[in-house]
């Protein structure tokens, strides 16, 4: 699993020119899933993502979670953060999950976040457009495969 995780201060997204999830402040997610990836790898991302520290405390310093805020997530799937670059100038996705496991994946991930705070979702699969307010900035990747 690769994981761009973004402070925003909010997001929205959108299908077809109509808005379908609206977070205020917490994290945008986009999320890429890979052939191998497991119940481990979503255990850590989940157990990471919400204890992550990159919200300011009282002080300034980045000291809060997205639990410790009451922050919202927006949860996007991102098979292109598997791109492969190295031959030719046409992005290869051969390193991503196949669809039907990549979507079970997204939405069993998708279920434990939800656990620990608000999640809106993109749809799968969907051509969507997202707008934020990145806070900071603020971006961070996570890799199960580094853990």
């Amino acid at each position: 699993m690769k994981i761009v995780i973004q402070r925003v201060s909010s997001a929205s997204l959108s299908i077809e020119g109509r808005q379908t999830a609206v977070i205020k402040r917490g994290l945008l997610l986009l999320v890429g899933l890979a052939p191998d990836d497991s119940q481990a790898d979503l255990d850590y991302a989940v157990r990471k993502i919400v204890q992550m520290r990159i919200f300011a405390d009282d002080k300034g310093k980045m000291n809060l979670s997205v639990q410790d805020i009451n922050g919202e997530i927006l949860s996007v799937s991102q098979f292109t953060l598997f791109a492969s670059t190295k031959k030719g100038n046409r992005p290869a996705f051969t390193e991503a999950a196949p669809p039907h496991l990549a979507e079970q994946l997204y939405r069993t991930f998708n279920q434990m976040l939800q656990q620990h705070a608000p999640v809106q979702t993109g749809l799968f699969g969907a051509d969507m457009q997202i707008t934020l307010a990145n806070d900071g900035p603020v971006t961070i990747i996570l890799d199960t495969k580094n853990r």
